[in-house]
């Protein structure tokens, strides 16, 4: 990945991590989507189960940038600045 890339993934990362913790809840990331549109309750978990492989529920940085990887051309349509 280039590093202008991953900086891009970096950057979505850290406005959808509000508190600063290094980590998305299932609250930042349902706050997170529904800037991105309507999303309902059922669809945030649906996401949040899909991206938070360790099912600790939160999405670590890793996990993000694993999601992004694998689904590069959905994450840079959602997320073009």
């Amino acid at each position: 990945m280039a590093d202008e890339e991953e900086a891009h993934f970096e950057r979505i990362f850290k406005r959808f991590d509000t508190n600063e913790d290094g980590k998305i809840s299932l609250t930042e990331l349902g706050e997170a989507l529904k800037t991105l549109g309507s999303v309902s309750p059922e669809e945030v978990q649906r996401i949040m189960a899909k991206i938070d492989t360790n099912e600790d529920g939160y999405i670590s940085f890793q996990e993000y940038m694993d999601f992004c990887n694998a689904n590069k051309g959905l994450v840079l349509m959602l997320t073009s600045e």
